[in-house]
């Protein structure tokens, strides 16, 4: 799954998936602004069949918060 969210971030931010790991924070890290953010939630929404809620949306840092917030939505 990791290799899966990784490669939506960079599709989606349009950037190598090299500069991409599960320690990266999505703002520090990638300069990540809200709208970038919103397509990202709208991706992980549809590939992964869940619904991130606004309120959530504020703990997904890093890019291992966003592989665990999945892990367990899937469960």
């Amino acid at each position: 799954m990791k290799e899966e969210i990784i490669s939506l971030i960079a599709e989606v931010l349009e950037i190598p998936e090299e500069s991409i790991n599960e320690k990266t924070n999505l703002i520090k890290d990638l300069d990540v602004e809200s709208l970038d953010l919103v397509d990202l939630v709208a991706a992980f929404e549809e590939k992964y069949n869940i619904e991130i809620l606004d309120k959530d949306i504020k703990n997904l840092q890093t890019v291992n918060d966003i592989i665990k917030y999945i892990e367990n939505k899937n469960v």
